[in-house]
């Protein structure tokens, strides 16, 4: 396992050796973390307060037994705003991938953006390019990993979390109703995003995924 804060600032977890992280050519199932594979807690960063939507394990694992990659790709604004620190973070993650793992549930990698046009020190960044709606964190996973961004999707409960898989050029995203995916706007936002080259479509919650997208059909 592999964790370092990249050049940029963007934390970088590579969960197993480099030589079994590089997937070929592969496509990958982008998530989010709050509010897709975890419960939305505001800044989120009590171990505690974190506990898994239901049937998360279910996708990751199934996907795990079709040797899809599982990237998590996740908005950490909360260090950005000094709100919490790295190790925070990695308290909450530890719990996560432990709960996972007792589920037979794995992933693969995992990237976070700290950065907030309302953060603080170096932190400060009206839109840095590792942010989703932008795609920085799924080109540094294509970039490390050797995934195919064109058959890859991603997961969120957020318009954002489409938006970076669109303009990574992802073939599609799944809208989420679970974390912020309920509230009023979410879903019209979510679907602009659709068009000839990039499919969206909507689920109630993460464990509906399998059925819907491309990549579990093979």
């Amino acid at each position: 396992m592999t964790k370092f804060i990249d050049e940029s600032g963007i934390w970088v977890e590579l969960r197993s050796s480099l030589d079994k992280n590089v997937f070929n050519g592969a496509p990958a199932l982008f998530l989010d973390r709050d509010g897709t594979i975890v419960e939305e807690v505001l800044y989120l960063h009590k171990p505690e307060e974190m506990h898994l939507e239901t049937d998360a394990a279910y996708t990751i694992q199934k996907a795990n037994s079709l040797g899809i990659p599982v990237i998590v790709v996740t908005n950490q604004s909360g260090i950005g705003r000094g709100y919490y620190d790295w190790p925070d973070f990695c308290a909450v993650q530890d719990k996560m991938l432990k709960e996972l793992s007792a589920k037979g549930a794995y992933i693969d990698a995992v990237f976070a953006c700290p950065y907030h046009v309302s953060g603080k020190g170096p932190y400060i960044f009206k839109n840095h390019p590792d942010r989703k709606p932008n795609p920085g964190m799924l080109l540094k996973a294509q970039k490390l990993l050797s995934v195919d961004l064109r058959q890859s999707w991603i997961v969120g409960d957020r318009a954002t979390d489409l938006g970076a898989g669109c303009a990574a050029r992802c073939a599609g995203g799944v809208h989420l109703q679970t974390g912020h995916g309920s509230e009023v706007g979410e879903d019209e936002a979510a679907k602009k995003y659709q068009s000839e080259f990039f499919q969206v479509l909507c689920c109630q919650s993460i464990g509906e995924v399998p059925d819907v997208i491309p990549l579990f059909q093979t």
